[in-house]
């Protein structure tokens, strides 16, 4: 006699084939290894390409923003920027309009790194458009943009 607590063997399947965080979830981590790969003879992983991409701004930016628009907490991004300050991608100084802020900066370095990695992303992101058969990329970019800034409203019951 099975358990009143089990989960049917057919909602494991319903949710493999339906789940959307599964299949983003899915979909995000084939391409950063894509990314990854790619990247690697510029020395750069796919994240930290997105944080040097972040950085490359007019003016330096505080932690606040650049954290919001990786979608990483304060701390996580603190530690993502450890590695690519210690290599010299990065500077990291005080504000000196509020000091206990930091302020983000790509070193010249940092930034011919980036800049010999932006045709490697061109050509790997235009192949990957390419191939994305039936659909439209920016429909896909705006429908993810959606989830990202959406307030969940269904709430979990234990």
């Amino acid at each position: 006699m099975s358990n009143p607590r089990d989960v049917p063997y057919e909602t494991t399947h319903l949710v493999r084939d339906t789940c959307l965080c599964l299949h983003v979830q899915r979909a995000a981590r084939t391409l950063s290894r894509l990314f990854d790969e790619a990247l690697r003879p510029v020395g750069l992983t796919s994240g930290q390409f997105s944080l040097l991409n972040a950085l490359n701004r007019p003016a330096p930016p505080s932690i606040a923003p650049v954290a919001q628009l990786l979608a990483m907490d304060r701390t996580t991004l603190t530690a993502a920027l450890k590695p690519l300050e210690r290599d010299g991608l990065v500077a990291i100084a005080k504000d000196p309009d509020d000091r206990r802020n930091r302020l983000l900066s790509l070193t010249g370095k940092g930034r011919r790194i980036l800049a010999s990695a932006i045709p490697i992303w061109r050509d790997l992101h235009g192949a990957i458009e390419a191939g994305m058969a039936g659909l439209e990329p920016d429909d896909l970019r705006g429908a993810l943009t959606g989830l990202s800034k959406a307030k969940p409203t269904a709430s979990a019951s234990a």
